[in-house]
């Protein structure tokens, strides 16, 4: 599989297991996958991106870190700190220092950072078992 699939596929599971979750938080905000806006698609194909790069130069991507690269991504599209999540108006309550986020959305983070975690260490187990058998 390219890394363009690698990437779409990693950013399809962060973004339906980020959806799961926040069901059950009472949010139904995000649409499946298959019916996101493309720049909620993109936005996840970023986050991913960002951790295959880094876990490929060997540095670890705590979900604060997730979540400042997420800050930095939405600061630059326009977004700013609201009281309800709006993409029309681009406001969004997490929009805050990542000490600053209540609990369930530091859980997201940890989510997207294990996702990612998971796929890169079982594509580098891969990858060591077919060298082995050559």
């Amino acid at each position: 599989m390219d890394e363009s699939k690698q990437i779409d596929q990693v950013a399809k599971v962060c973004h339906e297991t980020l959806r799961a979750f926040c069901q059950t938080l009472g949010d139904n905000s995000l649409s499946p996958w298959e019916d996101a806006p493309e720049w909620q698609k993109e936005s996840s194909r970023a986050g991913v991106r960002t951790y295959f790069k880094r876990f490929a130069a060997g540095i670890e991507s705590s979900p604060e870190q997730t979540h400042e690269r997420w800050l930095r991504e939405k600061h630059a599209t326009g977004w700013k700190h609201g009281e309800t999540k709006d993409h029309q108006t681009k406001e969004h309550p997490s929009f805050v220092p990542y000490e600053d986020l209540p609990l369930d959305e530091k859980r997201k983070d940890y989510l997207f950072a294990a996702i990612c975690r998971a796929f890169c260490e079982s594509a580098a187990a891969e990858a060591a078992t077919a060298r082995a058998k050559k």
